[in-house]
């Protein structure tokens, strides 16, 4: 399997993304669309199709820590 590295400027700008999205949004949505949600908030401009692919399986490997995250704001 060859996979794609996404750069650390990539994964900064995800990790903002995911710091300024509503936490009812992230709490809200199903992990596609959770997944979906964010993809769509990054900068698809500067992803070629296959860092989008590589971005869409780490965010979905991510999903209960980014609820944590969210979970942990209403705290």
């Amino acid at each position: 399997m060859n996979v794609c590295p996404v750069n650390s400027k990539t994964l900064r700008q995800l990790w903002f993304v995911v710091e300024q999205t509503q936490t009812s949004t992230l709490l809200g949505l199903g992990d596609t669309d959770l997944v979906k949600q964010l993809l769509e908030q990054l900068d698809k401009k500067a992803l070629s199709s296959e860092e989008t692919n590589t971005l869409r399986a780490y965010i979905s490997s991510k999903t209960s820590l980014i609820r944590d995250l969210a979970l942990a704001r209403l705290a």
